[in-house]
């Protein structure tokens, strides 16, 4: 076990008497838009929960509220039963966002990136320690990326970018890491190594929150599922949540083509929608 899978455990333990997510009646609204609707949701310390979705659910706003980005109008947010602020400035929390969220061409290289999970580590100058480059160069070859650590961030593929931030959470020594849409065009080599390394991370005492549409791995993967239409519709066992009736309720056709039961005589219409969000 590695210095950082010590601290995840010893942290997770600790906070054992609380949950790792407890949400609580959210409520986001942008201007008239409603975003979440009184929203709750409990995730204990050490899994690996996928949250599924279509485009509006709800699923990047949930993220912020959990982050504590951004306030809820309505109810709150608690990690390890304290406020989101706190588990961000102990560098608890570790974040993979969608690629259309990050500029490419910054001049940051690979170790760069992976460096910034170190600055609550740091000093006011910002100098790395060799605790701090140790850390880093451990981080890089658990994701396979030791050999483009000096390559610019944005010259990498869309997987190898998707493991580099994965890198930065580990490196951060985070306890909890929220993923949004990690397998999004990524090649199958990212998608092996970044679900292995998030088993791991599990095992290592890690909480794990996966947005995702990628929904026929997720049995695999995750050891639950949430189902969210700007409130949590279903929490459980991801054979359960993926339920073709249990998806009409958030989709309103059968994403996995399996056939949805008889509704009136007739079959629920199949629409196109994306089920990014």
């Amino acid at each position: 076990m590695s210095i950082h899978a010590a601290h995840r455990r010893t942290v997770s333990d600790q906070a054992a008497p609380h949950p790792a997510i407890r949400v609580e009646g959210v409520t986001v609204h942008y201007g008239e838009v409603l975003a979440l609707d009184s929203a709750s949701l409990t995730l204990e310390h050490a899994r690996i929960c996928g949250l599924i979705g279509m485009n509006g659910s709800g699923k990047s706003t949930l993220f912020k509220a959990i982050m504590g980005m951004i306030k809820p109008d309505a109810g709150r947010v608690l990690i390890n039963g304290a406020p989101p602020a706190k588990a961000r400035k102990e560098g608890g929390i570790g974040y993979v966002p969608q690629s259309e969220d990050v500029d490419w061409q910054f001049p940051l290289s690979v170790r760069d990136v992976v460096m910034m999970g170190r600055y609550g580590h740091q000093g006011f100058t910002r100098r790395p320690s060799k605790a701090d480059r140790a850390a880093v160069d451990e981080a890089l070859d658990r994701v396979e990326l030791s050999e483009f650590a000096g390559r610019q961030i944005g010259q990498l593929s869309g997987g190898q970018k998707k493991r580099a931030f994965v890198a930065r959470g580990i490196a951060q020594g985070a306890t909890m890491m929220l993923l949004d849409e990690p397998f999004a065009g990524v090649d199958k080599r990212s998608e092996v190594t970044i679900s292995r390394l998030l088993r791991e991370l599990a095992s290592d005492g890690c909480t794990i929150l996966i947005s995702t549409h990628d929904l026929h791995a997720l049995p695999e993967l995750c050891d639950e599922a949430v189902l969210l239409m700007r409130r949590v519709l279903m929490h459980g066992a991801p054979d359960l949540v993926l339920q073709p009736e249990n998806l009409a309720m958030a989709f309103g056709l059968d994403v996995l083509n399996r056939g949805l039961p008889e509704e009136g005589g007739r079959r629920h219409a199949a629409a196109r929608t994306e089920n990014r969000g």
